[in-house]
C-alpha cells in the first residue's frame, strides 16, 4: 500500500511524540530550589552539636519541646542511581517559631533544648535520616524545614519541605510558586512509624 508525504509524516510525529511522552514520564522530578532564608546559621551560632537528632543537645537534660517526628529519603540523580557521601544539613525555627539566629528578633525566648541546625551524610544507598520536630508555624510562612545538600564545598540544592495539605500553604507565597508536581515532591506526608511519626521525602538532585 503506498503512503502518500503527508500521512507519512504524521505517523513519524506520533512516533515521536510518544518516545518523547515515554522519556518524560519516566524521568524523575527535580527537586525544586528554593531561597537560604535569612537564618541560615552560620557555625559561629551553632551548637557544638551538630548531628542529625535535633531534638537532643548532647549535654542538656532537657529534649525540645514539639511534636517529635523522623524525616529521612534517599538522595538520588536524576536517572534514580543514590547519591552516597553528600552532606544533607537542616535547619528550622523551634516550637514558638524562633530560628537559632541572631537576627530572628521576635520577643519569645528560644527552645535551648532544640538544636535548630543539623546534618547527616548519605550512605552508599543515598539514604539520610533526621530526628527532628513538626515544623511550627513562622510568621508570614507556611510551617517549614530548610533543607540544603553540599557535596565537598559545593552546594548541589537548597530547598525547603512542607507539611502535606497544611492550611497555610495556600498562603505561602513559595509554595504557591511551585507546580503541584514540584510541591508534591517536597510535601511531608507523616505517617505512624515504629518510633512515632515518619516522613519519607525524596531528594533528586
Amino acid at each position: 500500500m503506498k503512503i502518500d508525504r503527508r500521512t507519512l509524516l504524521s505517523r513519524i510525529s506520533i512516533v515521536l511524540a510518544g518516545l518523547f511522552a515515554s522519556k518524560h514520564s519516566s524521568a524523575a522530578i527535580v527537586t525544586p530550589s528554593a531561597g537560604e532564608g535569612p537564618f541560615y546559621p552560620k557555625s559561629s551560632m551553632r551548637f557544638t552539636d551538630v548531628d542529625n537528632d535535633l531534638v537532643k543537645v548532647v549535654g542538656l537534660v532537657k529534649e525540645a519541646g514539639g511534636e517529635v517526628i523522623h524525616l529521612h529519603g534517599t538522595v538520588t540523580d536524576k536517572n534514580g542511581a543514590p547519591q552516597p557521601a553528600i552532606k544533607v544539613e537542616i535547619w528550622q525555627c523551634d516550637m514558638n517559631g524562633k530560628y537559632l539566629h541572631p537576627g530572628d528578633r521576635q520577643s519569645v525566648d528560644y527552645d535551648k533544648g532544640f538544636q535548630g541546625f543539623g546534618h547527616d551524610i548519605t550512605g552508599p544507598d543515598g539514604r539520610y535520616r533526621f530526628r527532628t520536630i513538626k515544623p511550627a508555624r513562622y510568621p508570614g510562612r507556611a510551617p517549614h524545614i530548610h533543607v540544603k545538600l553540599i557535596d565537598s564545598d559545593t552546594t548541589l540544592l537548597t530547598t525547603q519541605f512542607y507539611l502535606k495539605d497544611h492550611p497555610d500553604n495556600a498562603r505561602d507565597g513559595l509554595f504557591r510558586g511551585m507546580s503541584a508536581e514540584q510541591a508534591a515532591s517536597v510535601s511531608m506526608d507523616l505517617k505512624a512509624g515504629p518510633e512515632g511519626p515518619e516522613a519519607n521525602v525524596g531528594i533528586v538532585v
